[in-house]
């Protein structure tokens, strides 16, 4: 018998748009801030991970591609790659260039810097993306924002991708920053809260 699909198994189209969206206009990047703040809100709420068990429309993707397209040489993660030091250092790394995605974001908000009409793929290769911008009503800032965070989710797309042919489609769930940040909120929050024990002398 066919498993029922759920609304959320078909979140996958909603990673696929927003990637063919910031090809025709960087500023609909904005909306990947949905990727970072939901995750959060759900494991600092609810105290899991079901937004990257359920939600996680890219997870979906690599599942998709990997295995039902079988892009994905289907093999186990090396241990490495599960490690606390590689995903700690990953997301680490991660905050790095996030901030100095922000740094350059404000610097061109205080008319510093010009606005740079390119996209950063693998933090290196600057690729033209000034077909994407059309203006914006408001400073070049909120367009500098949107080619750095388009950059951020371009970027682990790839190699989401990269790791999902290299070994099994979801690989990339495994060192995923938003995935250890949850994991850490969720252990807090777990921790935190009180041990529910049963009222001593009743049964």
């Amino acid at each position: 018998m066919k498993e029922k699909k759920n609304w959320y198994d078909y979140l996958w189209i909603a990673s696929l748009t927003y990637l063919i969206l910031g090809f025709f206009n960087i500023l609909f990047a904005w909306l990947g801030l949905l990727c970072f703040f939901i995750p959060l809100l759900i494991s600092i709420i609810r105290g899991n991970k079901a937004y990257c068990n359920r939600y996680c429309g890219r997870g979906q993707l690599f599942s998709l591609i990997g295995g039902r397209f079988g892009l994905s040489r289907k093999k186990d993660v090396p241990r490495w790659m599960k490690s606390k030091y590689f995903r700690y250092g990953f997301l680490i790394f991660f905050f790095i260039m996030f901030f100095q995605m922000l740094w350059n974001t404000w610097l061109v908000f205080a008319g510093t810097n010009d606005l740079k009409t390119a996209v950063t793929l693998l933090w290196t290769f600057k690729l033209p993306w000034h077909w994407a911008y059309h203006g914006t009503l408001f400073s070049d800032g909120v367009a500098q924002f949107a080619f750095g965070f388009y950059s951020v989710m371009l970027t682990s797309t790839v190699l989401g991708l990269i790791t999902m042919i290299l070994f099994k489609p979801r690989s990339w769930c495994v060192y995923c920053p938003m995935g250890t940040m949850t994991q850490l909120i969720c252990k807090a929050k777990n921790m935190a809260s009180p041990q529910k024990s049963s009222p001593s002398g009743h049964s």
